[in-house]
């Protein structure tokens, strides 16, 4: 049996294939005879909170749920894209929340799965402006907003996004050899799993005198990406989007 892993789909309504996609690979036979469903974090471009009664987050939900009802756990992490949603929708679309930095045992491996963007610690403007956004206070003013006003500042905060990623150097924005480290240490792992920084690759150090390894998930932007792990390690691939 098979465990497997997405992150960082992105889905937005400008590119509905995507979305599409993302539709076809959860009614796929891959997925409904897997183990588990793993959703590390950034699911959709923006998240302006459960009670959104726009298109897409009904057919994110069905998709999901359809997983679920054909007897697979769909476990998901919320990312800096989406880290207002919420149990509400967690219900609606049949998913277990996780924590960032949850330690679950994948085939006899204790493995600590991460979004991946408190490990980008050199970025030290992007974690000023995580810390003051994944505050309550913070969010129960956003959620108390208009659904119209919380759209016109999920575009700003999209367009102010990109600004800072196009004017900061790609090295700042990855993570930190040593935030790595102390992560693993912490959960007393040799494996880590996340996302959030579109390089998708495997990793192998040592870490401690040990062998570690470090997974990277793909990003969905012009195609899919997929981590499957079982008795025999790990394996990442792409899924076209015709």
């Amino acid at each position: 049996m098979t465990t497997l892993f997405i992150a960082d789909l992105h889905l937005d309504p400008a590119r509905p294939q995507i979305t599409e996609l993302f539709e076809r690979y959860l009614a796929s036979d891959e997925v409904r005879q897997a183990d588990a469903l793993y959703i590390l974090g950034d699911l959709v471009e923006a998240w302006i909170g459960d009670d959104d009664d726009a298109e897409l987050p009904a057919r994110i939900a069905r998709a999901i749920h359809g997983v679920r009802d054909a007897g697979v756990p769909v476990y998901f992490m919320v990312g800096n894209r989406d880290f207002l949603l919420g149990q509400d929708f967690a219900n609606r679309a049949g998913f277990e929340l996780l924590d960032d930095g949850t330690v679950h045992t994948l085939h006899g491996k204790p493995t600590l799965l991460m979004h991946g963007d408190v490990l980008c610690t050199d970025d030290v403007a992007y974690q000023a402006v995580r810390q003051q956004v994944r505050t309550p206070q913070w969010q129960a003013q956003i959620l108390s907003m208009p659904l119209d006003a919380r759209r016109a500042f999920a575009a700003k905060a999209r367009e102010d996004s990109r600004a800072h990623t196009g004017s900061t150097m790609e090295t700042i924005m990855d993570v930190n050899a040593e935030a790595v480290a102390d992560s693993m240490r912490q959960a007393g792992v040799t494996r880590l799993i996340h996302g959030h920084t579109h390089r998708p690759a495997v990793h192998r150090f040592q870490l401690d005198g040990q062998t570690a390894e470090r997974i990277v998930l793909g990003d969905w932007y012009e195609h899919g990406s997929v981590l499957k792990v079982d008795d025999n390690g790990v394996t990442l691939h792409g899924l076209g989007a015709d």
